[in-house]
């Protein structure tokens, strides 16, 4: 395909009445792909069963383990649709025929109807001939560290398929259905997980005098930490410091040499991640030391923001609003997506398409219905769309 052609204006006639035709063949394939689920890192057979769903012109590379591109379309700037592989350790109890076979593993997050809408997507725009190549990103470990976007971006693939724009739609139980967010800037947090090991010396806990409670200090670090958000973060700024788990001796009469707590940072915005790191250090080791320990902080960094490309965010919304989806401009929340890693090489956009399921995500009921598939895939095809646009503007 000449660069011409590449950069041709779209037939959206022919590319929405394709992507009905191939809608029906999705829906069966996210019941084959839902029944079959498997977990991050294990995704080889849900990665081979997409690929061969996919148009038999696209060419494939492998990258990251489990994951996969397969391009469609000739030379030139291409534009990469995201569909996440993997599964959750999650026994399923929604009683559908199709529902997982695979024992304690389950699609509770979407990953199967993300599928199905992409390969859909792929034939609808093979069928009406791409006015820009697509890049199908089959994507491992979305929902575990190592971060499957991340080593997809360090591999250098999608840099060597020239991918202009990235775009990922996912589903949103708290949206109503037909209700899509599509908001430019800031919309998932950056995410970064935290250990602090907190050391005293142990004793008899009928002498406290005699030891340095580690306990005790751990307890005081937690409740100091609490203070960081509410009185070191602009209030006008969205932040989460939050403990999650705490461990520390094992029996009722001994005070222990150390203690451990676990949690997470999130925030929206480069600033306030930096300073809640600075403030846990500050804190947990200050707050240690005046009851006579020592704390060790440890952060494993996570995901950054996801950050939304404006231009690209309004030339969806207009395909969007085109399509009658009721468009919402308040959704942004300090969940957390790898997705973020694609931005930092070309612009992107994620999209959240409401269910208006009573289930959340992540529990062992949730289940979108076979419809979803369509919204998702709308979605994902209306910022192809918009990303083409951005790109014959240059």
């Amino acid at each position: 395909m000449s660069a011409e052609q590449t950069l041709a204006e779209p037939d959206t006639a022919a590319l929405w009445a394709a992507l009905e035709r191939h809608l029906p063949a999705a829906v069966r394939l996210r019941h084959e792909i839902h029944s079959a689920p498997e977990v991050s890192g294990a995704e080889q057979g849900t990665r081979d069963r997409i690929a061969a769903a996919l148009p038999a012109q696209m060419t494939r590379a492998d990258v990251a383990g489990t994951g996969a591109v397969l391009r469609l379309g000739g030379e030139g700037p291409a534009i990469g649709i995201r569909g996440e592989l993997d599964a959750l350790p999650v026994t399923e109890t929604t009683g559908v025929e199709w529902a997982s076979a695979v024992e304690g593993v389950m699609h509770a997050c979407g990953h199967d109807v993300h599928m199905a809408a992409l390969v859909a997507v792929s034939h609808a725009v093979a069928e009406a001939g791409p006015p820009v190549p697509l890049l199908a990103v089959l994507q491992p470990r979305e929902e575990t560290y190592p971060s499957g976007a991340e080593d997809i971006m360090a591999s250098g693939l999608l840099a060597r398929q020239g991918c202009a724009a990235m775009v990922g739609a996912h589903l949103q139980p708290t949206l109503g259905r037909d209700v899509v967010a599509c908001v430019p800037g800031g919309v998932n947090a950056a995410a970064d997980e935290f250990v602090i090991e907190v050391t005293g010396s142990p004793g008899h806990a009928a002498y406290p005098h005699l030891a340095e409670d580690p306990v005790l200090a751990t307890a005081q670090v937690v409740v100091a930490l609490q203070t960081v958000v509410s009185r070191r973060v602009d209030p006008m700024r969205a932040a989460v410091l939050g403990v999650s788990s705490m461990e520390a001796g094992r029996a009722a009469n001994v005070i222990p040499g150390s203690a451990r707590v676990t949690g997470t940072l999130r925030a929206l915005d480069s600033e306030t991640r930096a300073l809640l790191r600075t403030q846990l250090q500050e804190v947990a080791v200050g707050v240690a030391a005046a009851h006579g320990c020592s704390a060790e902080v440890t952060v494993t960094s996570g995901e950054p923001v996801l950050e939304n490309d404006p231009a690209l965010a309004v030339r969806a919304q207009r395909q969007l609003a085109g399509l009658g989806f009721e468009l919402s401009d308040s959704l942004r929340s300090l969940g957390a997506d790898d997705f973020s890693f694609y931005g930092a090489q070309a612009p992107s956009l994620m999209m959240f398409v409401g269910t208006g399921a009573a289930a959340g995500l992540h529990t062992s009921d949730f289940l979108p219905g076979d419809d979803d598939v369509r919204r998702v895939a709308q979605a994902m095809l209306a910022g192809y769309l918009a990303a083409a646009e951005l790109i014959r503007e240059g």
